[in-house]
């Protein structure tokens, strides 16, 4: 299949798959008589392998090293284990960060219970107040 046809199937765009292809996270198409790239199913298990480690925020450089541990069937997982549990303490830190976001936005909603005047809204004198 071309690139059109690949990126159709997959649900990605055409840039991402030159830009995967040319990252060596996938691997390069061959070419039809007339120059046109050609991809097989292998190109298309590769994207939703990509796609699904992109779903769980996982930077490109650990899904090159997943794709390498991929390659390699009789290796040890150690490695993997090891990059999966890093990217749990990454999302478990987000997810710290994001509470203290959301206790914050709290705080600062009660500032201002009721309709008012702008003028009057704590909201707006509590983020102009941390300005200064």
């Amino acid at each position: 299949m071309q690139i059109g046809e690949l990126a159709r199937v997959c649900g990605v765009d055409v840039d991402t798959i030159r830009y995967y292809e040319k990252e060596g996270l996938l691997p390069a198409a061959t070419r039809a008589p007339n120059g046109y790239r050609l991809f097989g199913p292998q190109h298309a298990e590769r994207l939703a392998f990509i796609r699904h480690c992109r779903a769980l925020d996982m930077p490109l450089a650990e899904i090159r090293h997943l794709i390498e541990a991929a390659d390699h069937p009789d290796a040890d997982c150690g490695d993997v284990n090891t990059l999966i549990d890093a990217q749990l303490d990454t999302v478990r830190e987000r997810i710290k960060a994001m509470q203290a976001l959301e206790a914050q936005l709290m705080a600062l909603r009660a500032r201002c219970g009721e309709q008012r005047a702008v003028e009057a809204c704590g909201i707006l004198k509590e983020l102009m107040a941390v300005g200064r």
